[in-house]
């Protein structure tokens, strides 16, 4: 016996059981988690998910090894709450529902991402989101409902706005009047931003106030900051899009500061009322910022550790409080579990509570704060790892330097930034070190972002369970239950059972992607992946290759594209073609009329000389198989072109043994008649 986890035993009242008796691993578990496994079943309940029956029976199960039973109608009771309260927020009424459809001019609070109503009582979404600062706007556009998600990996808008308690969205609101607000919060902004040129004064006010409408308006008028990517993208491929999420980091720091001002200082002398008053200024720092999941999660905590230390309770369980912060969250606001902070924030924190255990497998030589960095970034990467790949559809490969070198510029970022805002006006002065810090920052996202990255397709709910395995065993491992062979083997096999289905079967599929104008086709063919146009926007800004197309490639595990074909010279074809080339590995662009004076074409010719992609001008009779599978080109036939781009487009057409399609492009009518595509069971035309 060890005495590990040993309990010792009163003899008084066991007389005939050792003194030490080694506990089992169910009784060590919090006693919070049965009641919050039961709250989020009945949450899944509630949305039909298939998680909720497994979650609930490991629920009861664990009530019922650890002996609580008294927590088993806790379970179904925490259950049922949870189904009442995810059920009464879905089917909230919306007061704005009869305006739906009408050109409307609203007047409200504009905080930087919402507008909020005082008569009907209503927060609305804006697009485009205006630049105006927060205060008062007054604006005009369309009241629609949001759109949700449309295409494979894209993001559920309007699942995410009800999260925020938003129902309509103002499709393109125009400014007609705006007063900036004042009060703490404008002085507070004030502060971040005084003296710091744009991108930096954008980055400040992501990282402190966790507002990143800047930084994107930042990377849309501006030529691009590593390699084509934005900033924001740059710190997602460096691994540090966490940095931008206020979370246990900013809490932590902020905690840090105020303990050393009431310990060095004179401050002092307020003895043990020194946590209650940094638990008021810890509420006010969650005013100030919003009530986002990730930073609700990290005050919550801190909260509660402080009403400890306060009470003379010492340290509480770790496990109890996480149970207890997430309880709580997913009360309030049951769609925090399917938010993607919030997700990140927890998992984080449960890997980090590994930190000292692994740290031990470190040499002892090396100094402790070395171990614990080390341990902690890797541990809080491997811990959201299937969330960071499921979402981002990419894992950074330098994520572990990058974080080093980023959070040391950020231990001295936070706090100092935090003081800028804080002095207002006169927040030059400490800005005067903060430019250089974010300068650093910005430098050691830009390096790191041009590594390559991993990509990574949708995670299934069988990758989840897999990953949950590997995750266990490596847990075991880190706590000297088994050996190191067994996370090892069990990696393996979780690799191979997830990995080997998609390889012996390759998909047969044509997807036609929404793209909003324009076109876009994938033709998946016994491993042959083929993508037809990239859509565009004409005479908008976003980038619809890198914002849709490519995410909703990666989404359906295509990392690598054999052809791209730009069918004819139109924007709302080929614009977002640019960035897919220069985003993945393409085999060959194909094209019809090279015209050299058109200049989304010439564009997307740049991008494939500067990638290195060879490019194909295609006539009728060109063709490519792959095993039973043909794709044939039946237009252009080439010289004399048409005046028309339309009538140039490239015509492909799939034959297989079982199915037969084709895609015409644009080609307007008169010319379908002379393709002679035979019987078809699909055709795409021209909308």
């Amino acid at each position: 016996m060890t005495g590990r986890h040993a309990a010792p035993v009163s003899p008084l009242l066991y007389p005939n059981r050792p003194a030490v008796v080694q506990a089992q691993w169910w009784e060590r578990l919090p006693a919070p988690l049965p009641p919050l496994l039961g709250l989020m079943a009945g949450i899944l309940l509630g949305f039909g998910s298939i998680w909720a029956w497994p979650l609930a029976a490991l629920g009861l199960a664990v009530a019922g090894l650890s002996r609580r039973y008294w927590l088993l109608p806790l379970v179904l009771l925490a259950g049922l709450l949870g189904q009442w309260r995810e059920q009464s927020w879905e089917h909230a009424p919306n007061v704005l529902a009869g305006y739906v459809g009408g050109n409307l001019s609203l007047k409200g609070h504009w905080d930087g991402q919402f507008l909020a109503l005082q008569d009907p009582p209503a927060q609305v979404a804006l697009s485009p989101k205006p630049l105006a600062p927060p205060g008062a706007v007054t604006v005009r556009g369309v009241l629609t409902l949001p759109p949700g998600r449309r295409i494979p990996g894209g993001f559920d808008y309007a699942f995410w706005l009800r999260a925020q308690g938003v129902h309509t969205l103002l499709a393109g609101a125009v400014v007609k009047s705006s007063v900036p607000e004042t009060g703490f919060r404008s002085w507070f902004r004030r502060g971040l931003t005084s003296g710091l040129p744009p991108q930096e004064a954008a980055l400040m006010t992501a990282i402190e106030l966790g507002d990143k409408n800047a930084l994107g308006n930042q990377d849309r008028n501006q030529a691009g900051f590593a390699e084509g990517y934005g900033v924001q993208d740059s710190f997602t491929r460096a691994g540090l899009a966490h940095l931008m999420a206020l979370s246990g980091q900013n809490v932590a720091l902020l905690v840090g500061v105020l303990t050393l001002l009431f310990v060095r200082t004179p401050l002092g002398r307020v003895g043990l009322w020194r946590y209650p008053l940094t638990m008021l200024l810890l509420l006010g720092f969650l005013l100030l910022v919003g009530f986002a999941p990730s930073i609700v999660r990290a005050v919550s905590m801190g909260e509660l550790a402080l009403l400890g230390l306060w009470l003379g309770r010492g340290r509480l369980d770790v496990y109890g409080v996480l149970s207890l912060t997430a309880l709580g969250g997913l009360i309030v606001q049951p769609a925090w579990l399917f938010d993607v902070g919030f997700q990140l924030s927890y998992l984080a924190v449960l890997g980090l509570t590994l930190s000292g255990r692994a740290a031990a497998w470190l040499p002892e030589r090396w100094p402790e704060w070395v171990r614990l960095a080390l341990v902690a970034s890797l541990l809080a990467e491997a811990a959201t790892l299937p969330v960071v790949a499921g979402n981002f559809h990419q894992l950074s490969l330098v994520g572990l330097p990058a974080n080093l070198l980023a959070e040391a510029v950020m231990a001295a970022l936070v706090p100092l930034g935090f003081l800028a805002g804080l002095m207002g006006p006169l927040g030059w002065l400490p800005n005067s070190l903060n430019g250089l810090l974010l300068d650093a920052l910005l430098w050691v996202a830009g390096t790191f972002a041009k590594a390559p990255t991993l990509p990574w397709g949708t995670i299934a709910p069988v990758g989840f369970a897999a990953y949950a395995v590997f995750a266990a065993a490596g847990v075991l491992w880190l706590r000297r239950v088994v050996r190191l062979w067994v996370p090892a083997l069990v990696s393996l096999l979780c690799i191979l059972g997830t990995a080997l289905p998609s390889r012996l079967v390759p998909a047969r599929e044509v997807v036609y992607l929404d793209v909003g104008q324009g076109d876009s086709t994938l033709i998946r063919a016994n491993g042959l992946n083929m993508l037809l146009d990239g859509g565009g926007t004409p005479r908008g800004d976003y980038d619809v290759g890198a914002g849709t197309v490519v995410p909703a490639l990666h989404a359906m595990g295509v990392f690598r594209l054999d052809v791209v074909v730009a069918t004819h010279a139109d924007a709302d074809h080929i614009e977002g073609l640019s960035s897919v080339l220069r985003l993945m590995p393409v085999g060959e662009l194909w094209i019809g009329q090279r015209k050299t004076d058109d200049p989304v074409l010439t564009a997307l010719l740049k991008a494939a000389t500067e990638r290195h992609v060879p490019v194909r001008e295609v006539r009728r009779g060109d063709s490519v198989t792959s095993d039973d599978i043909r794709l044939n080109v039946l237009w252009p036939k080439g010289a004399p072109w048409s005046t028309a781009d339309n009538d140039n487009s490239v015509v492909v057409q799939l034959v297989s043994p079982k199915f037969r399609t084709a895609v015409l492009g644009d080609l307007p009518d008169p010319a379908e008649t002379v393709l002679g595509v035979g019987r078809l069971d699909l055709l795409k035309s021209a909308a």
